[in-house]
């Protein structure tokens, strides 16, 4: 075979530092613009970025010739700077280390799309760490809970 096909569909949700309210309504979809354009230029489909004020889903269409952990760097270690070069946040901007990273298949793109478009809607019901723990427990993925999250106090 001389060319290689794949249709390989993640959902990568990532949180802010500390898990802090920082993305604010009024800028927060410029953010997430310009993280569809840094998934984009890297050469992968961006489905949908979307998310609330502490953390953020990506839907991403991924092309195999680069790694997922390499490309969520890109995408963590690119928007923090344009969030901090635009001073959308009175001191320094990060997010928190790790991601949870869950796959699917082509015929569930439009129940994820809808999920994600309605983060808003969403987390007037359920929080984001009870969120976070149900897709861990749904993808059956083992995970320690002391780890999970870093709160600020």
């Amino acid at each position: 075979m001389a060319d290689s096909y794949s249709k390989i569909y993640i959902q990568v949700i990532f949180a802010v530092e500390g898990r802090q309210n920082l993305l604010k309504e009024q800028w927060r979809t410029e953010v997430f613009k310009y993280i569809a354009g840094i998934i984009k230029g890297k050469s992968h489909k961006p489905i949908i970025v979307n998310g609330v004020e502490d953390h953020v889903h990506c839907f991403i269409g991924l092309k195999p010739f680069m790694a997922l952990s390499d490309l969520v760097r890109d995408i963590k270690n690119n928007s923090t700077n344009f969030i901090n070069r635009r001073h959308f946040v009175q001191n320094k901007f990060n997010w928190q280390n790790g991601y949870g990273a869950f796959s699917y298949g082509h015929s569930q793109i439009d129940s994820v799309y809808r999920y994600i478009l309605n983060q808003k809607e969403h987390h007037r019901k359920r929080s984001f760490r009870e969120e976070y723990l149900e897709f861990l427990k749904k993808f059956e993925i083992e995970f320690n809970e002391e780890y999970l999250f870093k709160w600020i106090r």
